[in-house]
């Protein structure tokens, strides 16, 4: 059995300052709703690398020791895997600034529980929140998604 598989890998990063989050809320057609900044990793680049750039270039703002502290990732009909790493961080600094890919502003933890997450941010929230939980992982069963917290 091989070990090597084909991979997609992003980040995603809650930026906090005590019960405040940095969120966007993403305008894109196939991905809409709230959620923390992130995007993909380039070939050879480091990941820490890499989620403070996309948090830089989504944001404004220049974050400073992302902890990882989960993930999310889930096998594509064609096999690959896609990976999500979670950071979190709240050290930061600069001047915030949406980008093309959707407003950015700070909220209250409580209230973005409320507002309209994008899909399965509410999953992911848990993983960020809950030091118990590290991964949220979804496999097709019979034509079906499933998915779980672990």
């Amino acid at each position: 059995m091989a070990r090597n598989e084909l991979v997609t890998i992003t980040n995603m990063c809650m930026v906090y300052d005590g019960n405040m989050v940095l969120v966007q809320e993403k305008i894109d057609a196939e991905y809409c709703g709230i959620t923390f900044p992130g995007g993909h990793v380039k070939k050879g680049e480091s990941f820490t690398d890499a989620v403070i750039r996309e948090v830089f270039e989504e944001t404004g703002l220049n974050i400073s020791c992302p902890v990882l502290c989960g993930i999310k990732d889930w096998i594509n009909d064609d096999g690959s895997r896609y990976m999500v790493l979670f950071y979190k961080t709240n050290v930061f600094e600069g001047q915030l600034l949406s980008s093309d890919e959707g407003e950015v502003y700070w909220i209250k933890i409580d209230e973005m529980k409320k507002a309209k997450m994008a899909k399965g941010m509410d999953k992911m929230l848990k993983v960020f929140l809950d030091k118990n939980i590290s991964e949220y992982y979804f496999w097709k069963e019979n034509g079906e998604w499933k998915e779980v917290l672990k």
